[in-house]
């Protein structure tokens, strides 16, 4: 797909919330030293940025309801540069948590809001495509922005890498400013239809999916460093390139998955599902070697990320009538499921069975997607041509 500009204004906002969200993944061990904490304690932040956006993602669909969208968007990504300027002037432990909180309130609102826009900017043939494009500002943070924030946090200093991060926002408010046109709420707006859609069985059930499938990656991916450190003995380069391998995959996976879905929404669910349990199996196996850790990564990323327009676009289809909310709620599932994720592969090392065991914890969640999503498709199926 072409991208125009009013899709680049968006991925530039993508990318930015992209930096925000995966850098201190890579940043733990740093922000666990100099806070004196431990790894797991540091590993909350990240959970309290995935719960943030959850309570963010409904609050501020709603009361912008009535909000012209570019200067909703714009607005956002105001309160994403105001909660990285605060992170880096963060001074202790529990100042940065709730800085990552403040910083989270954009990320559910703007993605949702984001993917009606961008789905509505084309023929809907190419809608799935049109939210990958707006995603692939969020790969391409895991492939650039990430690796380099990553980079001067253990150069300059985390605080040193959020203060860039902000800059980044201030970038991206300026390029959905210019970009995007005036995008006028239509009059049927309505709250209330908003909040019914949220009740419906195929809302509800692909939220779910959406909570366990993103539980599958960030149950493993929260913990990429220590885990390169300690069983594959890297460098920093080396846990550097894997985290750019990384973003490359999920920068394939995003694309693959949207064209993918534009054909058929659950048969790329199913496959991608399955390589990314099996990938992951792999992963425990192959850790302590570089090279077949290395293609095990590039494998789990787009496995990883070829779930994600999908699951978006089965979200925005169940709640066609009234899709705003459910579309930020998912985002908020999304990162329920990195919140889940993160806490459990923190329990997994926590209870000293190794970090091996937590690329086999995101296995079995990726499975459990794939059991759940086969189950609802077997239950579709039953309803519309009963017996």
């Amino acid at each position: 797909m072409r991208l125009n500009l009013p899709l680049l204004a968006l991925a530039t906002g993508a990318f930015g919330i992209g930096v925000t969200e995966f850098a201190p993944m890579g940043m733990l061990p740093g922000i666990a030293s100099d806070l004196g904490v431990s790894i797991p304690a540091a590993g909350l932040l990240v959970s309290a940025y995935a719960m943030g956006v959850l309570i963010g993602a409904p609050l501020m669909t709603l009361t912008t309801a009535r909000i012209d969208r570019r200067t909703l968007l714009v607005g956002l990504m105001g309160i994403f540069t105001l909660g990285n300027a605060l992170s880096a002037l963060a001074d202790g432990y529990w100042t940065l948590m709730i800085a990552r909180v403040v910083t989270s309130f954009n990320h559910g609102a703007f993605f949702g809001v984001g993917s009606v826009v961008a789905a509505g900017l084309v023929p809907a043939d190419k809608r799935a495509g049109a939210v990958a494009a707006m995603f692939t500002g969020l790969t391409v943070a895991t492939i650039g922005g990430v690796p380099l924030a990553t980079w001067a946090g253990e150069v300059l200093g985390w605080r040193t890498a959020f203060a860039g991060i902000a800059g980044v926002g201030a970038v991206a408010m300026l390029s959905l400013r210019l970009a995007l046109p005036s995008l006028p709420v239509t009059q049927n707006s309505d709250m209330r239809a908003e909040l019914r859609v949220l009740t419906r069985g195929p809302v509800l059930a692909a939220l779910a999916l959406t909570v366990v499938g993103a539980s599958a990656m960030f149950t493993v991916f929260t913990y990429i460093v220590p885990i390169l450190r300690e069983e594959t003995q890297a460098s920093t380069g080396f846990v550097t390139a894997m985290l750019v391998l990384y973003g490359i995959g999920l920068t394939i996976g995003n694309t693959l998955g949207g064209r993918l879905a534009d054909r058929s929404i659950e048969r790329t669910l199913v496959g991608s599902f399955a390589v990314l349990a099996a990938a992951l199996v792999a992963f425990a196996g192959v850790m302590h070697w570089p090279l077949p850790a290395a293609a095990a990564i590039l494998i789990w990323g787009i496995a990883s990320f070829a779930i994600v327009p999908p699951l978006q676009m089965r979200v925005m289809e169940a709640a066609a009538d009234a899709p705003n909310l459910a579309s930020a709620m998912n985002i908020g599932a999304f990162n329920l499921g990195n919140a889940i994720g993160a806490a459990l592969g923190g329990g997994v090392i926590g209870a000293g069975l190794g970090l091996p065991a937590v690329s086999l914890a995101g296995a079995a969640m990726a499975a459990a997607a794939l059991v759940m999503l086969m189950a609802v498709g077997r239950r579709r199926r039953a309803v519309s041509c009963p017996a």
